[in-house]
C-alpha cells in the first residue's frame, strides 16, 4: 500500500517524485485546495468506515453475548455502558481536542505548535487511561453499586464480570481511539480507519472463540475486546513514531505547557460533554427500565428484560449513527484547515455537504428500523422471551421515530467549535442529552412509566432540531459575511 494518505491519483504520483517532507506537507495543503466534495468522499469514508467498525467493539459483544450466553447477560453489558461511555468521553476530549487544535494551527502554517499539541495529545491520553485502570479496580464494587440495576438482579454479576476485564484495557482504548483523531486531522484518514479495522476484525474472530469454543461467557467478550484495543494502539502509535507522519510523536519536540493543555481541552469540551451526559442518560435509562420494567411487561424479571431490550435498541441506533459521527470526523480536518486559511466559502461548502451527508444516513437508517424491527431484534437474541421481543421492537421504534433530524443537529453542533463559538457548540450537544431528554425521561416515566422513558427520546429529538435550526442560520450568515469580506 503506498504510503500517501489518499488513494493514488495524478497528484500522488507527481508527488511521490518530491522530496519526502514536501510531500508530507502537501497532505494537509490540499485540504485548503481540492475540491470540497471530493475531500469529503475521501475524509468521510474512511472515517465512516472506521467509525462503524468502532462500534463493533460493543455491538459484536451484544450479539455474541446474546446468542452464546443469554438475553439477560445483554442487561448485564447495558449496565456498564455508562462506565464505557465515561471513558470514551476522555479519549474524545484529549483526541478530538488536539486534532481539531492540530488541523487550524496545520491552516495556519504553525506546524510546530501543531507537533507540541500532538505530544500533549498522547500524554494526557495514556496517564488518564492508568489511572482509569487503577481506580477502577481500587473501587469496583462501589462504582457497580451505582449503575442502577435493582436488587437481585442476575444482570449485575454478568456486569461485574465483565467490567473487571475491560478495565485493564482502558489505556490502550484510550490511546487507540483517541490518537486516532489526531492522525486524520494531519491528512491520514486511511491510516485511522486501518486502525480501527484492525481492531474491530480481531475482535469479531477472538468472541466466537473465547465466547462458544472456550466457554469463557462475557468474560471470553471482554478479553476479546481488550486484545483487540491494543492492537489497534500499537498500528496508531507506529505510525505517529515514523516517517510518513506530518507532524510526529518525538520526546524532544516536547515543550509541557498548561497553555496547549487548556486549548486542548476547550477544542474537545463539547464532544466530552456530549459523552459524559450521554453516560448520564445511559444511567438513567438503566435505573428507570429497572424500576418500571417488572411493572410494565408483566413479568417477575421484567427490569432485566428491559434493560436488555432497550440494551439492543441501543445497538441498533448506534450502528446507524456511527456513520454520522463518522461524515462529522472526516469533515472536521477540512472545516478547520480552511476557516484557519480563512476560506470561508469551502468552510460553508463542507458544511452544507457534511449535513446533507448525515441526513440522507438518519434517513435510510430510520426507514430499515421502522420497516424491519423484529428481524433487527431476533439477530442479537434469536431466541428471545416472549416479553423482550414483545418490548424490544416497540422500543426500537420509538427511539428512531426522529432519526432523520439527528444529522443535521450533529455535523451542526460541532460547525460551531470550527468557528469559534465553542459556547454555542456546547449548548447544542447537550441540548438533546441533557437539557430536554433528561426532564422529559423524568416527568414521562411518572405518567406514563416504562412507556414514557421511550418516548421521550423523539421529543427531545423534536425540541433539539428546532433550536438547532434558529441558531445556525445566522452563523451560516455570518459566515457568507466573512467570505464577502475576504473575497475566497
Amino acid at each position: 500500500m503506498p504510503d500517501s494518505p489518499i488513494d493514488v491519483s495524478p497528484q500522488d504520483r507527481a508527488l511521490r517524485n518530491t522530496p519526502a517532507q514536501n510531500r508530507k506537507e502537501d497532505a494537509a495543503d490540499r485540504l485548503g485546495t481540492e475540491r470540497v466534495g471530493r475531500l469529503l468522499l475521501r475524509f468521510s469514508l474512511p472515517a465512516v468506515t472506521g467509525m462503524l467498525v468502532n462500534a463493533l467493539y460493543n455491538v459484536v459483544d451484544r450479539i455474541f453475548v446474546g446468542r452464546g450466553v443469554n438475553e439477560v447477560a445483554l442487561g448485564g453489558l447495558s449496565l456498564v455502558l455508562p462506565l464505557m461511555t465515561i471513558s470514551m468521553a476522555f479519549a474524545m476530549l484529549f483526541g478530538i481536542g488536539a486534532a481539531n487544535m492540530i488541523s487550524i494551527r496545520l491552516g495556519q502554517g504553525r506546524r510546530n505548535e501543531a507537533e507540541n499539541a500532538l505530544n500533549h495529545c498522547f500524554l494526557l491520553l495514556a496517564v488518564t487511561g492508568f489511572l482509569m485502570t487503577i481506580l477502577g479496580l481500587a473501587f469496583l464494587e462501589p462504582i457497580l453499586s451505582i449503575l442502577g440495576a435493582q436488587k437481585g438482579s442476575v444482570s449485575l454479576d454478568y456486569a461485574r464480570s465483565y467490567f473487571r476485564i475491560i478495565l485493564y484495557g482502558c489505556p490502550f482504548m484510550m490511546v487507540g481511539f483517541g490518537f486516532s483523531h489526531c492522525t486524520r486531522a494531519q491528512g491520514f484518514p486511511t491510516v485511522t480507519m486501518i486502525s480501527m479495522v484492525l481492531g474491530a476484525g480481531l475482535n469479531m474472530i477472538l468472541d466466537p472463540v473465547f465466547i462458544f469454543a472456550l466457554e469463557w461467557g462475557v468474560e471470553g467478550a471482554a478479553w476479546a475486546t481488550i486484545i483487540s484495543q491494543a492492537v489497534s494502539a500499537i498500528w496508531i502509535l507506529s505510525f505517529s513514531l515514523g516517517n510518513r507522519a506530518v507532524i510526529k510523536l518525538k520526546r524532544r519536540s516536547f515543550r509541557p505547557s498548561l497553555s496547549i493543555v487548556g486549548q486542548i481541552m476547550a477544542f474537545g469540551s463539547a464532544q466530552f460533554l456530549l459523552q459524559f451526559i450521554m453516560s448520564g442518560v445511559q444511567l438513567l435509562y438503566n435505573t428507570s427500565m429497572g424500576w418500571y420494567g417488572a411493572e410494565s411487561l408483566g413479568v417477575e424479571n421484567g427490569g432485566d428484560i428491559a434493560l436488555s431490550g432497550m440494551n439492543i435498541a441501543g445497538a441498533v441506533n448506534m450502528i446507524i449513527l456511527m456513520p454520522v459521527f463518522g461524515i462529522n470526523q472526516g469533515a472536521q480536518p477540512i472545516l478547520g484547515y480552511n476557516y484557519g486559511a480563512k476560506k470561508y466559502g469551502r468552510v460553508r461548502t463542507a458544511y452544507l455537504g457534511a449535513t446533507g451527508a448525515a441526513t440522507a444516513i438518519c434517513i435510510a437508517g430510520f426507514a430499515i428500523g421502522q420497516l424491519f424491527p423484529l428481524a433487527l431484534i431476533k439477530f442479537f437474541a434469536p431466541d428471545g422471551s416472549s416479553a423482550l421481543l414483545r418490548f424490544a421492537p416497540w422500543a426500537l421504534r420509538a427511539m428512531l421515530l426522529l432519526l432523520p433530524v439527528n444529522g443535521f443537529q450533529i455535523v451542526s453542533a460541532n460547525f460551531f467549535v470550527v468557528t469559534g463559538r465553542p459556547k454555542l457548540s456546547i449548548f447544542l450537544t447537550t441540548l438533546r442529552q441533557f437539557i430536554a431528554l433528561i426532564p422529559c425521561m423524568l416527568i414521562f416515566g411518572r405518567i406514563w412509566r416504562l412507556w414514557g422513558v421511550v418516548a421521550s427520546g423523539p421529543v427531545a429529538d423534536g425540541f433539539s432540531f428546532i433550536l438547532t435550526g434558529i441558531m445556525i442560520i445566522p452563523e451560516l450568515k455570518r459566515l457568507s459575511v466573512q467570505r464577502s469580506s475576504t473575497h475566497v
